[in-house]
């Protein structure tokens, strides 16, 4: 089943998101390498294609996973989540319907 990750920055996140992203993006290939990933991305925290120094407000992913503890766990293990990058992650079912 598909489930979408959200993840939700701290302030002032940029910093620690340059160096974890090599690690988070890792991961994420693994699971689009496997044809688990759907889509993966951060939210800008302004209305920019680049934020620049404003940074993100947080990321989303939607992947497939055997069941919701699987994701979540995943999830738990993210290198942003280590780095302190994320407030929160919450971790729910998805289901695709278009396209």
């Amino acid at each position: 089943m598909w489930y979408l990750i959200e993840g939700y920055d701290v302030a002032d996140a940029l910093p620690k998101r340059a160096a974890a992203r090599p690690a988070h993006l890792q991961r994420l290939h693994e699971l689009r390498d496997q044809g688990r990933l759907l889509l993966a991305g951060p939210c800008p925290a302004i209305d920019a294609e680049d934020p620049g120094p404003a940074g993100f407000s947080g990321s989303a992913i939607v992947a497939e996973f055997e069941s919701l503890e699987a994701a979540r766990a995943w999830a738990d293990a993210d290198p942003y989540v280590e780095a302190g990058v994320y407030a929160r992650v919450e971790v729910r079912p998805f289901r695709k319907v278009l396209p």
